[in-house]
């Protein structure tokens, strides 16, 4: 079985830490270097229900999405939530791992997972890395439909490939617009539009939409925006990433069994769909 500084190295092949932005906190959190590694969970955020599951599970690493302390502290006291992460992980001999932007940009990255995930065509990165010769690193991805779909169509595709979450898919844009080319950002992607704008594409599919960003960007094109939850855009990349080091752990014979969580942490947990307008909600005229 290999070491978790083995495993490590090869996830950080994958993702290089240098590749992270500097605001970002990727890398390794927490676990001994040459403990022994047999099982791996893979999970979009390092909360305390994603931490109980790899106990059960009897993994010896975890490997997230998102950070765990993306801010820094002072503190690992077992009082607040994220130290009673460490301080479970810890007790149970559990390696944390984290890559974040580094698995943005790669390739293949989130944005390539998400667009397999709805079955689109990849033709290449939406914000180009600069640094990748072969112009297949980058932030976001440019993607073909095999067909034309209406806005209401492709919305109903995301919505049933998506992992459910409470908050479902929201569209914005003529519902029968017909949509050929989309750009795709797992996370937050509303810092985007201008690249977005200037890809041509049809339709813009990521997380996070805020009123302000999304009211500007149709009146200033007519682009259709999908707005799906965070989570959701960004839980097929576990899929993707546990098949990488599962090809890494066959070619070097370790024998690891990876698993990926299906345990949702959106933090949404309830939508009510609108029933009144207006004019009949009782607001005075």
């Amino acid at each position: 079985m290999p070491r978790l500084s083995e495993v490590i190295a090869a996830l950080d092949a994958l993702w290089p830490p240098s590749r992270a932005e500097q605001w970002d906190a990727v890398g390794t959190v927490c676990g001994e270097p040459d403990a022994e590694v047999t099982r791996v969970l893979f999970a979009v955020d390092p909360v305390q229900e994603i931490v109980d599951e790899a106990v059960e599970l009897g993994a010896d690493l975890l490997v997230t999405h998102h950070p765990l302390y993306l801010r820094g502290t002072t503190t690992v006291e077992a009082g607040t939530f994220k130290g009673r992460v460490v301080h479970t992980l810890i007790k149970n001999d559990i390696a944390l791992h984290v890559a974040h932007t580094n698995a943005d940009t790669a390739d293949p990255g989130v944005s390539d997972a998400l667009a397999g995930a709805l079955d689109l065509r990849v033709t290449g990165p939406l914000v180009p890395d600069p640094t990748d010769p072969a112009g297949r690193r980058g932030l976001g991805r440019i993607c073909e439909l095999d067909h034309p779909e209406t806005l209401r169509e492709f919305t109903a595709r995301a919505a049933s490939r998506l992992p459910s979450t409470a908050q479902g898919i929201r569209a914005a844009g003529d519902p029968d617009a017909l949509i050929r080319t989309v750009a795709v950002s797992g996370g937050s992607g509303d810092s985007l539009f201008e690249q977005v704008r200037a890809a041509g594409v049809d339709a813009f599919l990521t997380a996070d939409l805020r009123h302000h960003p999304a009211s500007e960007a149709r009146e200033r094109s007519p682009l259709a925006l999908v707005d799906a939850a965070h989570w959701a855009t960004e839980w097929p990349w576990c899929e993707q990433a546990a098949a990488q080091l599962d090809a890494i752990s066959e070619r070097r014979g370790w024998g690891l069994r990876t698993h990926v969580s299906r345990t949702v942490t959106d933090p949404w947990t309830a939508h009510a769909p609108s029933v009144t307008s207006p004019s009949t909600s009782g607001a005075p005229n």
